[in-house]
């Protein structure tokens, strides 16, 4: 069996906690493993190998969290250039593999917290995948949700999936005792699944194979721009499962959310004797039922009930709990006035290691870049701005037009503008140096890339 897993989210619902580039599956909110690191571990005791489909943008990171957890079963990377959701996503990963292969889909940002109900619900979904069935996951509703889909059932037959109920009507549901939630989770045989879509959503069917066909398929799989651009757009519900006869429903009670929204999170953390979730550096008078998430500023709360607090270095949202839904919505508000704060935090991860921006004002910027032992960032050159580099711990290796040297600790050099220029980092130990950018334009989108290890654009 192979495990596929659907890394292509942003999770703006968790904003600014997750944005574009750095999406809430990678984020630590449980301890120090992130929900992806979390889905690896949680599924490699009945897999063969991994495939991620994930956004070309976060390849890098996502090869970086599966080395630092160490897993021994190969994991295969299918890099998006764009998302158009499930169906196409789930179709090339068919693609990529033999007809009568069982696959499990799974997303890559959900918590599930009962690990041996969830193995047992799995192999219920394997037995019926073996019968060439397509199988869904059915989450027992413990209240009226009016966030998620549902599915209604008779024993293991499908009867019919439900849309995002209104509160009356998600109240019903969980009477009726036959509704669950929609997890969004799948087993099946790739050729099975592939039938199934070319029988009911042909276009799709084509144009994924045709995308599947044009890919670059070296020790990872990319998809062209272009013919990933020419797949319509759809959810592997609307594409197959409301569609097919050959779908069965194993409920499942196996502590499962998909965190989509602060209130979800609230729900899933642990809290102390007045309600409030647990965090470092948050005291508390008199207030109860509060989610906090900071970092290192103090948070002090006196006399508040109810709230949502999210501190970040560059962005505080406060709201009331039962209304972080609408969090999509200011998300919406802040790309108009800010695309950037929507797309990276302060710190920004990239194929050679991350950069903080430490301080940022016209006509300036400074941050703290760490190169990781080999990591090499593009040689390149920018219009508008010049560099100064100071070496805060390690060796950097420094290329300036025809000159290469190094530099250690306490040693800086200056890059002009239009200078082409690289850092290397060619030590055992991280790189650390600060930078500090001057020019009219201070923009990440003034850089021009001649040489990149990464094949990055």
């Amino acid at each position: 069996m192979q495990v596929v897993i659907l890394c292509g989210g942003s999770g703006t619902r968790l904003w600014p906690i997750s944005r574009t580039l750095f999406p809430k599956q990678f984020c630590q909110l449980f301890g120090d493993e992130s929900l992806f690191q979390k889905t690896i571990k949680r599924n490699v005791a009945f897999t063969d190998s991994f495939s991620v489909v994930i956004n070309q943008e976060q390849y890098f990171m996502g090869l970086d969290q599966i080395e630092q957890i160490k897993t021994q079963k190969p994991c295969h990377f299918i890099l998006e250039p764009i998302g158009r959701n499930t169906a196409p996503a789930i179709a090339i990963a068919a693609l990529a593999a033999k007809p009568e292969e069982i696959l499990l889909i799974v997303p890559s940002d959900h918590l599930i917290e009962k690990q041996a109900d969830y193995e047992l619900a799995v192999k219920k979904a394997v037995e019926l995948a073996q019968n060439d069935k397509l199988v869904t996951f059915g989450i027992k509703p413990h209240y009226a949700e009016t966030g998620y889909g549902y599915i209604e059932a008779s024993g293991q037959d499908v009867t019919s999936f439900k849309e995002k109920p209104d509160a009356v009507t998600a109240e019903a549901y969980v009477k009726a005792g036959n509704y669950f939630w929609n997890s969004g989770m799948f087993c099946f045989k790739a050729g099975v699944f592939l039938s199934e879509l070319k029988k009911h959503t042909p276009d799709i069917y084509e144009d994924s194979l045709k995308a599947f066909n044009a890919a670059r398929k070296e020790n990872i799989l990319r998809i062209n721009l272009e013919e990933m651009k020419a797949i319509r757009s759809e959810s592997i519900d609307y594409a197959v499962m409301e569609k097919s006869t050959l779908v069965k429903v194993v409920p499942a009670d196996i502590g499962w959310s998909d965190l989509g929204s602060f209130d979800s999170l609230y729900d899933a953390l642990p809290k102390d004797q007045a309600g409030n979730t647990k965090s470092e550096n948050v005291i508390h008078l008199g207030s109860k039922n509060n989610l906090i998430i900071g970092g290192k500023r103090l948070i002090s709360t006196i006399d508040v009930e109810d709230l949502m607090i999210v501190d970040t270095t560059d962005a505080l949202v406060i709201a009331k709990k039962g209304s972080t839904q609408k969090v999509k919505e200011l998300v919406a508000e802040v790309k108009k006035a800010n695309i950037e704060m929507t797309n990276v935090h302060t710190t920004a991860h990239r194929p050679w290691g991350t950069y903080t921006i430490l301080e940022e004002n016209p006509g300036y910027k400074v941050k703290q870049i760490t190169v990781r032992p080999g990591g090499k960032l593009s040689l390149q050159y920018h219009h508008h701005r010049s560099e100064h580099w100071i070496v805060v711990s390690g060796i950097a290796t420094i290329t300036i037009d025809d000159r290469v040297f190094e530099l250690k600790p306490n040693e800086s050099t200056y890059i002009p503008k239009e200078a082409k220029h690289r850092l290397f980092n060619n030590h055992h130990e991280n790189l650390v140096l600060i930078e500090a950018q001057v020019g009219t334009y201070l923009g990440e989108d003034d850089i021009v890339r001649l040489k990149d290890d990464y094949k990055r654009n």
